[in-house]
């Protein structure tokens, strides 16, 4: 189904920022803006996914 992937897909992109987040913020000179940035594009890919998994859950 095209949702589950896109689900798959988001989740991949989501485990991927996690970890460039972290990576990010062990650096002596991590760049606060940045990682907020990061932060909050993976919050946003959340809410998508949990978003579409509500709506396979719906229907």
């Amino acid at each position: 189904m095209a949702i589950e992937q896109r689900i798959r897909e988001l989740d991949a992109r989501h485990r991927d920022l996690d970890i460039i987040i972290k990576t990010e913020a062990q650096r002596p000179a991590a760049d606060p803006t940045k990682i907020a940035a990061m932060k909050r594009q993976k919050l946003k890919l959340k809410e998508e996914i949990e978003h579409l998994r509500q709506e396979t859950r719906s229907h």
